[in-house]
């Protein structure tokens, strides 16, 4: 398996997020940029997840059907082609980081899939979900990880 390059110039990677893109900000979603999407790529797959989330992995937002040939998304917009899903606000799109208060910073992985075939998932699919629908379709993946405490 290949890899990509997932960035994003509003932070680096295991910095901090800026507090326009969570959720007591303007909450709208960082701007990304990608690039070595392999050949055969039937779209692309982008997660935002919070592992660091008291009740368990808390999902910001889910992107599918990304157009395999796009090379970014701009700040506030989806990826081009995407279907965003419900996240775990109960929203669709982005919804920015909000640790609870205190609770130190949390982590939150952007990762970005190159699949081989679009995913079967239905209704509202967890970061778990997603994770084991990728199994046996990735064909590469790029990673990028922001932190946020409140």
């Amino acid at each position: 398996m290949t890899g990509m390059e997932l960035r994003s110039v509003a932070f680096d990677d295991h910095a901090a997020i800026p507090r326009r893109h969570s959720g007591e900000g303007d909450d709208v979603s960082p701007p990304l940029t990608w690039s070595a999407v392999p050949d055969g790529t039937s779209e692309l797959v982008l997660l935002c997840e919070d592992p660091d989330a008291p009740g368990g992995t808390f999902l910001h937002w889910l992107v599918t059907g990304i157009d395999p040939g796009s090379t970014g998304a701009a700040q506030g917009e989806p990826p081009p082609g995407g279907q965003e899903w419900p996240n775990g606000f109960g929203r669709t799109g982005w919804s920015g980081p909000m640790p609870p208060p205190g609770h130190g910073a949390h982590r939150y992985f952007f990762r970005l899939w190159a699949v081989s075939e679009p995913l079967p998932l239905h209704g509202r699919p967890t970061a778990d979900a997603v994770h084991r629908a990728v199994e046996g379709r990735e064909l590469a993946s790029g990673t990028l990880v922001g932190t946020f405490q409140r």
